[in-house]
């Protein structure tokens, strides 16, 4: 059969399964996996006699969406919550994965340019900072206590006071990228030129061992999940700027979707920022510094491997569970 009308005899189903797979077109499971075995024969007919062609590549990759969301619909059947963080999500970064990446880059080269700017701007830091911020913690440095500021008020209230804030702020670095992007940019600017200057202020006064023990005990998740945030703003802005080949709508719609599904994952590691702020930080300085270090080297092991090692390890068990389904049907 020729390729023109083998891809006219089934364009119409394939186009149907897309339906399916973007959630248009409801399916029980039973029905999902007849289509599975049916993609499957289609594409062993497409990998036996057009091997090369582009026929090919897009009934693998369809076949790929449509046993995703087979398994999927079982799981979720099971515990849907463990689902979400255990397969979903990583999922959903590993196939946005270069964003992370240029949320990364973007950070490392705005929290440079703060640095830079404490450098050769003296003022620099009052005016990032605030001037009652920067005289509280001078005179806080010079009585040996680095952290000072963290030590204020109660444990709990601070806590829920802390949470709530970061929260709002990754809201912003997430809501903010509607504006194509460029809003999510501009927050992560704000707040890594604040961080530049913030840590080069203690260097500058001699204290940055002393900071780093206290403000990178909760600094570890707070700032990560700040760049994951900013990750899903990108997404969400540059659904709107290239569609591809969907309406901007449409592109919209999904970019939405998987990017808010992402920023939800960053909620657990900000609340528990902010409980290590609150009930942490303050007691920096009094404890052993190999503490400081397990729990700040701890806490990047543990949301580093979440989002950086983790989706392609999921990734790969879902294409070998794909593999192993394609040999049986076939």
């Amino acid at each position: 059969m020729r390729e023109v009308y083998f891809i006219k005899q089934n364009k119409e189903k394939w186009l149907g399964i897309e339906q399916v797979i973007q959630g248009k077109i409801k399916k029980n499971p039973d029905d999902l996996s007849s289509l599975y075995i049916n993609l499957i024969n289609d594409l062993s007919f497409a990998q036996t006699y057009y091997p090369k062609s582009n026929t090919t590549v897009y009934l693998n990759h369809l076949s790929s969406q449509i046993f995703q969301k087979i398994y999927k619909t079982k799981r979720v059947e099971e515990n849907r919550m463990l689902y979400f963080f255990k397969t979903e999500v990583p999922l959903l970064v590993y196939q946005y994965r270069r964003y992370l990446l240029y949320a990364f880059v973007f950070f490392i080269l705005f929290t440079s340019m703060g640095v830079l700017s404490a450098i050769y701007d003296k003022d620099f830091a009052n005016i990032i900072l605030g001037e009652s911020y920067v005289n509280t913690t001078i005179e806080n440095i010079k009585a040996g206590n680095a952290v000072g500021v963290y030590q204020s008020g109660s444990t709990w209230g601070s806590t829920i006071g802390i949470t709530l804030n970061n929260i709002g702020v990754g809201a912003k670095l997430y809501i903010y990228g509607i504006f194509g992007g460029v809003g999510s940019l501009y927050a992560l600017l704000t707040n890594s030129v604040m961080l530049g200057s913030f840590q080069y202020f203690f260097y500058d006064y001699g204290a940055l061992k002393d900071s780093a023990r206290g403000i990178w005990l909760h600094g570890v998740f707070e700032i990560f999940a700040m760049v994951v945030e900013a990750m899903c703003g990108l997404i969400l802005g540059t659904s709107i700027l290239f569609p591809k080949t969907l309406s901007r709508f449409e592109s919209l719609k999904i970019g939405l979707k998987d990017s808010f599904k992402i920023f939800l994952s960053t909620i657990p590691f900000t609340v528990c920022a902010g409980i290590i702020e609150g009930y942490v930080t303050r007691h920096a300085l009094k404890m052993p510094e190999f503490l400081n270090l397990i729990i700040i080297f701890g806490c990047l092991m543990i949301i580093g491997f979440y989002y950086f090692v983790y989706p392609f390890i999921v990734n790969k068990k879902m294409n070998n569970n794909l593999t192993i389904t394609k040999d049986a049907v076939l």
